[in-house]
């Protein structure tokens, strides 16, 4: 299997200093500071891209569940939201799921979203987390929100 790797520099002490991510594949590269992550900074934060990672492995994992299980999703669309409390530490994630998945029973929809919620690879590496709370919703496939 491949190995992925991130980049940080950090220069300056915390609330004054400034800090660069570099993602290798090159598709996102930019600033961080204290203030985009623990007031509301344009940049990017680290808890942010947790976030991303997250709600990227779980659709993912769902949706190979779904087809081992014969259901062909139209869409999955994944939402993070990654909670920083005191210390920090991340105190709670909720993943957000508005799926369209034809011929899919809500009872195995939910059965599905849950194992995927457990066993997707980032959701182990977040095991530390107090909570992890799934809100998932079957939809038909134009009421499905988000962007492509």
């Amino acid at each position: 299997m491949p190995v992925r790797s991130a980049e940080a520099i950090w220069q300056g002490t915390l609330k004054e200093g400034k800090g660069h991510l570099k993602l290798q594949s090159g598709v996102y590269e930019g600033p961080y500071t204290y203030a985009s992550r623990f007031e509301s900074g344009p940049e990017t934060n680290p808890e942010e891209l947790v976030g991303a990672a997250h709600a990227g492995c779980f659709a993912m994992f769902l949706s190979a569940l779904l087809t081992n299980n014969g259901f062909t999703p139209e869409r999955l669309h994944a939402k993070s939201n990654v909670h920083l409390g005191e210390g920090p530490t991340i105190t709670k994630i909720v993943l957000e799921l508005e799926a369209a998945v034809p011929g899919l029973s809500e009872e195995k929809f939910h059965e599905l979203a849950q194992e995927a919620k457990t066993k997707c690879p980032i959701s182990k590496a977040l095991a530390a987390v107090p909570e992890i709370e799934l809100r998932a919703k079957l939809v038909s496939g134009e009421a499905v929100s988000g962007q492509p």
